[in-house]
């Protein structure tokens, strides 16, 4: 299956938003792309969001999926994307959608590790996700997702990994700073080479986002990616044979001796 990442910078209008996702799924889908991963704020970003947060979250959630939803089927390609969810509180939740190629929804992942970190306090205005994790199936392969600050937990991607993943997808906002590109490459590629798995990263790009979306194969090597470009899609050919390539030689998973592994915490 090819598998797509769409760059872009969300704003605060949740059509809009909606018409730049339809564009660059049109164009991954005429590249052949059977999914395409949006960034983690697809659905409107925080900081431009006019009036009450929690009153627009309330007001357009359900029409940002529906939008998915009919974007996927039009478009005929699966679509994973980021939005914020109505908790039924003042703060709602950081949410990733999954919808098939057919419109129909698989399933929603809310974030489980807030970005409460390098001065930022997400949990200020977000409840964490309750849900566990999520593996979903797209054309034949089994994939696993995440949102931006859950990169930086190994046991996450492991978790997936062990539930069958072939496929991690991350959409994120990657806040920009000191050594925060080198941290977000890093960090794609150790989880790509320790679970032996492919990863699709899809990030924001803006004046506080740092873009650089890609796909890495299961030895952390990119297939394509992008840079701080403002729009674009990066696209590459998944396989489970090269998974299967890897897994002989590397076969990490199987070596995994949890017991004394346990008893080194």
């Amino acid at each position: 299956m090819k598998v797509s990442v769409g760059q872009f910078n969300p704003g605060g209008d949740v059509a809009a938003n909606l018409a730049v996702m339809r564009r660059l799924a049109v164009g991954a889908q005429s590249e052949g792309a059977g999914l395409i991963v949006f960034p983690e704020e697809s659905m409107f970003s925080v900081g431009r969001v006019e009036g009450s947060f929690t009153a627009a979250v309330d007001a357009q959630w359900t029409t940002f999926v529906h939008g998915v939803s009919v974007m996927a089927a039009e478009v005929g390609i699966a679509v994973i994307a980021g939005g914020y969810e109505s908790s039924g509180e003042e703060r709602p939740y950081n949410t990733l959608v999954a919808v098939d190629h057919d419109g129909r929804i698989l399933e929603t992942y809310r974030k489980l590790h807030l970005y409460d970190a390098f001065s930022y306090k997400e949990s200020d205005r977000i409840k964490p996700g309750d849900g566990g994790i999520k593996v979903v199936e797209i054309g034949g392969f089994k994939v696993g997702v995440m949102t931006c600050y859950d990169l930086r937990f190994p046991e996450l991607a492991r978790a997936l990994a062990v539930e069958g993943a072939d496929l991690i997808c991350v959409s994120a906002a990657w806040f920009k700073g000191d050594h925060k590109i080198e941290h977000w490459e890093t960090l794609l590629k150790a989880r790509a080479i320790e679970n032996t798995v492919w990863v699709a990263a899809a990030g924001t790009s803006s004046a506080h986002c740092i873009g650089h979306s890609a796909i890495l194969d299961p030895m952390g090597i990119p297939a394509d990616f992008l840079n701080d470009d403002a729009e674009g899609t990066a696209t590459a050919e998944v396989t489970a044979k090269r998974i299967a390539e890897v897994r002989e030689f590397l076969p990490v998973l199987k070596n995994r001796r949890l017991e004394s592994s346990r008893a080194l915490l």
